[in-house]
C-alpha cells in the first residue's frame, strides 16, 4: 500500500505526496499530473511501475490541484512549480538517479526545473518522459479549428481565466460537472477512449481550485523553453502525444523531441490530450523503457552532464 504524506513548502502551501515501493530502489520515478487534473490520472503508470519491485514512485498533487492545499494567484506559475519540484525531490528521493515523467502542465513543469535548478537537475535526473506536452507555450494551439475560431477561443479563454484567478479556493460545484463533461470530452480526448478515462479526468477537475484553473494559464501560454531542453544533453528520453490532441499538437511534442538529441518522438493514432489514460499501455511501455535505462546511469554520466550545467549556469566562470 502506498504511503500518503503531507510536504509543507516554503511559502506555506501544503503538497499531498503519494509514494510507493522500496526506499532503496535503484531509482525512483516522479510523476507530474497536467493542469486542472490530479496525480490519479498516473493510475496506471503507477500501477505497472510497482509490479516490477525495483522501482519507487513519488506522485503528488501540485498546489492548488487535488488533495494539495491552495495556492496565492501570484504563486500560480510554472516557475514555482519548478522550486517545489525540487523541494519535493530535496525531500522524497534525495539520493540515486530519479526520472521525471510530466504530462501536459507536469512536462512544462519538469523544463521549468531544469531551467531554474540546472546543477540539482544535472546530477539527479537519469531519464525522462514528456506526454502531451509543450515548450512553446500555445504557439502551435488551434484547438482542432480553423485560425479564425481558433483566435476567437482564446481571446475567450484568456479573458476566462482572468476572473477565474479571481475567484479564490472555491473548486467547481458539484452541479455544473454535468454541463462541462461534454465539453471536456471533446477538448481532451481522441477517438477509442473508455468511460473510466473521462471519469477519472472529471474527478480530477473537481478538485481544482478556480483560481489554479485560472490562475496558471497566462504562465502556460507564455512558457518558452526550447532553449533549455537543448542544452540538456543525452539524457534518455522519451516524447509521446496524441495525433488528436487538440491542446498539444503534434507539432509541440516533434520541437521537443527534436531539441533533446537522439529522443524517440510516438504519435499515437486517434488519441487526445489525456494520453496517459487513453493510450496507458504505449505510455507505460516508453516510461518503464526509460527508467529501466536510468536504474543503470553511472554517477560518472551524471557528473558529466552537471559539469555541463555549471558551465551554462555560469558557476565555472563565477569560481
Amino acid at each position: 500500500m502506498p504511503d500518503h504524506a503531507e510536504l509543507t513548502l516554503a511559502d506555506g502551501v501544503r503538497l499531498h505526496v503519494q509514494i510507493s515501493g522500496p526506499a532503496d530502489a535503484p531509482v525512483t520515478v516522479v510523476l507530474l499530473h497536467g493542469w486542472c487534473l490530479d496525480r490519479r490520472t498516473w493510475h496506471h503508470q503507477i500501477r505497472a511501475l510497482l509490479a516490477r519491485d525495483n522501482v519507487r514512485v513519488v506522485a503528488y498533487d501540485a498546489r492548488g490541484h487535488g488533495r494539495s492545499t491552495a495556492t496565492r494567484r501570484l504563486s500560480a506559475t510554472l516557475g514555482q512549480l519548478g522550486d517545489d519540484l525540487a523541494e519535493v525531490l530535496g525531500t522524497y528521493a534525495p539520493r540515486g538517479p530519479v526520472v521525471l515523467a510530466g504530462h501536459s502542465m507536469g512536462g512544462m513543469t519538469i523544463m521549468e526545473y531544469a531551467d531554474r535548478h540546472p546543477e540539482d537537475f544535472a546530477s539527479r535526473v537519469g531519464g525522462l518522459l514528456f506526454a502531451s506536452t509543450t515548450a512553446e507555450g500555445t504557439t502551435h494551439t488551434r484547438y482542432g479549428l480553423s485560425p479564425q475560431l481558433a483566435m476567437l477561443l482564446r481571446a475567450a479563454e484568456t479573458t476566462g481565466a482572468g476572473v477565474l484567478a479571481r475567484c479564490g479556493a472555491w473548486r467547481p460545484h458539484r452541479a455544473v460537472l454535468p454541463a462541462l463533461r461534454p465539453g471536456i470530452r471533446w477538448l481532451l480526448f481522441g477517438d477509442g477512449h473508455g468511460e473510466e478515462a473521462v471519469e477519472v479526468t472529471m474527478r480530477a477537475v473537481a478538485r481544482a481550485s478556480l483560481r489554479s484553473i485560472g490562475g496558471f494559464r497566462a504562465s502556460i501560454g507564455a512558457q518558452q523553453r526550447l532553449h533549455t531542453l537543448a542544452e540538456l544533453g543525452d539524457v534518455p528520453a522519451a516524447v509521446l502525444v496524441g495525433e488528436r490532441d487538440r491542446l498539444t499538437p503534434p507539432p509541440c511534442a516533434a520541437s521537443i523531441a527534436d531539441a533533446l538529441p537522439g529522443t524517440e518522438l510516438t504519435v499515437c493514432p486517434g488519441a487526445g490530450h489525456m494520453l496517459i489514460v487513453e493510450r496507458p499501455d504505449e505510455v507505460t511501455a516508453a516510461l518503464i523503457a526509460v527508467t529501466d535505462r536510468a536504474a543503470t546511469s553511472t554517477a560518472g554520466e551524471r557528473a558529466r552532464r552537471r559539469a555541463r550545467a555549471r558551465r551554462r549556469s555560469g558557476y565555472d566562470r563565477a569560481a
